[in-house]
């Protein structure tokens, strides 16, 4: 019989894909390294395992014992799972920036998660830097995992995800495209790359509101470059010890917005449901890949995550449209006429027709406005039931008169393309309804319950 001992042993080993519409127009074989298929669903299970390993060697996790992280969720799943093989408790920290699904996901395995500001300065006795050393200290017989500064993390990648990529390539790999946050991956796998061939270009991520890019190409730790940013997984407003700047030759930023839309393009387009970090990747992976790939190159871009992680935010359409990284898509006059299956009847009342007769009218349709046409058919005025209604209590006797005598002035007509937002805008006190015509000359009434469930279809 084939089986694994447990399901820390199937970490590893994942598949490199090409890309073949995102980065159309760009040359070059694109790659990525699809690193949800480890169990932990992330590329974080590589070093989990690894700093587990390493505490246990050392001394300072022993059996029983409880492991304390710091992490955005990916991290704290790897050790999560090492926890349940290997016997620890854990207790992770996180920034209330992430995504209630990580924080979820935790939770599920078994972990203990403490929510912690996000905007507070890593020394700040609330961050959830700050959070994991105390508990550390507090709790007895528990390591802090440290991913920032352990170098188990690089050295993972260093033994893994490196000799992975330049086996699958057969040596071919030109260029690396890989997110910055914690530096284990960016780093680790691009000394080992490196060493096996020295003019690999590395291509580090970094999100606006990280000082990684500056740091690079300044040297300066400039705390201006420091502000909110959502992207979660990359960038960072410290200085982690597993960053090897020598190991990465050029950085990009990538905005929020810019790194959301390409991740749900990679659904969408090349099947792969990774997460927000991914996206952030490939769009600076490609900016970089536009301008000096050639045909012959070979470029491998490593996607962290999956995207079950982000249900509630990249993949949600209200979320990205509350936040700006979508455009709304208003409906149209003639989506509203459509939705009527094709009826035309357009309920409408005669100039000459008696106020009585009128309420009739509006009291057999359950409506609450008709257009008033003449003789020839043309829209000539309008009667609402609540103009009605305050007439005849100020003067009963205005029910005898002709609607002519009482009616207001036409409803607006509007073109047929009008978006829901226009004509929303167009409804007021005074206005209470519009008229389109359709395609084929046919009236049609657009009254406030048509826009309220064209905004909520």
């Amino acid at each position: 019989m084939h089986y694994h001992e447990s399901i820390i042993d199937t970490i590893g080993n994942t598949p490199l894909v090409k890309l073949h519409r995102v980065n159309k127009g760009i040359k070059g074989t694109i790659l990525v390294k699809v690193e949800y298929f480890n169990p932990g669903n992330s590329v974080k299970d590589r070093m989990a395992i690894r700093m587990v390993e390493e505490a246990e060697k050392n001394g300072t996790l022993k059996p029983g014992g409880t492991i304390i992280e710091g992490t955005s969720g990916n991290t704290g799943m790897g050790l999560a799972l090492a926890g349940i093989a290997r016997g620890y408790k854990c207790v992770f920290t996180m920034a209330d920036k992430q995504s209630q699904e990580k924080i979820d996901i935790l939770r599920a395995v078994g972990a203990e998660v403490v929510v912690c500001p996000t905007n507070v300065a890593p020394d700040d006795p609330r961050s959830y830097y700050s959070v994991a050393r105390r508990l550390n200290q507090e709790i007895p017989n528990s390591f802090y995992a440290n991913q920032y500064d352990n170098p188990a993390n690089a050295m993972a990648h260093y033994e893994t995800t490196g000799p992975e990529i330049w086996q699958q390539t057969e040596g071919r790999i030109t260029h690396f495209g890989v997110g910055v946050g914690t530096g284990g991956t960016a780093s680790g796998t691009s000394k080992y790359l490196k060493e096996q061939k020295g003019d690999i270009v590395t291509v580090g991520i970094d999100t606006y509101g990280s000082v990684f890019k500056k740091y690079k190409e300044t040297g300066e730790f400039d705390e201006k470059e420091v502000f909110p940013y959502l992207t979660e997984g990359i960038g960072e407003d410290i200085l982690p010890e597993n960053v090897d700047f020598a190991m990465i030759d050029h950085f990009i930023k990538v905005t929020d917005k810019d790194a959301a839309l390409m991740t749900r393009r990679l659904a969408r387009e090349e099947g792969l449901f990774v997460g927000w970090s991914c996206g952030s990747a490939v769009h600076g992976a490609l900016e970089y890949a536009r301008e000096h790939l050639t045909d012959d190159d070979v470029m491998v871009i490593i996607l962290p995550d999956h995207g079950t992680r982000y249900l509630g935010k990249i993949y949600n359409d209200t979320w990205m449209k509350d936040h700006g990284f979508l455009e709304r898509t208003f409906a149209t006059a003639r989506d509203i006429v459509h939705r009527r299956n094709g009826q035309a009847h357009l309920t409408t009342v005669a100039a000459d027709t008696q106020v009585s007769e009128a309420i009739k009218i509006l009291y057999k349709e359950g409506i609450s406005q008709l257009p008033v046409v003449n003789a020839e058919g043309e829209v000539v005025g309008s009667l609402t039931d609540s103009v009605i209604l305050h007439r005849l209590i100020e003067e009963p006797e205005v029910r005898k008169l002709n609607v002519s005598e009482v009616m207001d002035k036409p409803f607006k007509f509007v073109a047929l393309n009008s978006t829901v937002d226009t004509l929303s805008s167009l409804i007021d006190r005074e206005n209470k309804a519009l008229l389109v015509r359709d395609e084929g000359n046919a009236i049609h009434i657009i009254t406030q319950a048509d826009l309220l469930a064209a905004m909520t279809v």
